[in-house]
């Protein structure tokens, strides 16, 4: 259970592996694609499963880097089962690639509400921020920058 990563009381998952090895990264011990759990569907019908309760508001995905080639297919099957499941809730999602360059053209936009895109740069460090960390990320509302095929901000 987690307050922190997007509004409500959320259910977060952090995927295990990350390149991008960030100045003063708050998870870097999810940098070893080899550590962690393996992530199979009994991981997924847990995290589907501590999601039922109505005060769950939705899923937050975060790493290391859920985006990355060897994580997307997990990603995006983790994503579109929720939202099989659970239509009205909503999915965030943290990457270090950037929305317009890299996910935009991926399966798992079809899924996500929000993604907070762009790696931490320390220089750029707010802990001020809502939901990122540094100046330079976005928290963009995936839905209206599909729809507009522009990057549009969320918005409290």
């Amino acid at each position: 259970m987690d307050i922190s990563n997007g509004p409500g009381v959320r259910v977060s998952i952090f995927f295990q592996g990350c390149e991008f090895h960030c100045k003063n990264c708050f998870n870097p011990e999810t940098w070893n694609f080899d550590k962690g759990e393996e992530f199979t569907d009994e991981v997924i019908e847990k995290v589907l499963d501590l999601c039922k309760e109505d005060h769950i508001a939705g899923l937050s995905i975060l790493g290391g880097e859920p985006m990355h080639p060897k994580n997307i297919e997990g990603t995006t099957k983790l994503a579109k089962a929720f939202k099989e499941k659970y239509p009205d809730k909503t999915i965030w999602a943290w990457s270090g690639f950037l929305f317009d360059e890299y996910v935009k053209d991926k399966e798992v936009v079809k899924y996500l509400d929000v993604l907070v895109d762009g790696q931490f740069v320390d220089e750029l460090r707010n802990p001020t921020l809502k939901w990122k960390g540094s100046a330079n990320q976005r928290v963009i509302d995936v839905k209206k920058s599909l729809k507009n095929k522009k990057v549009i901000l969320w918005e409290d």
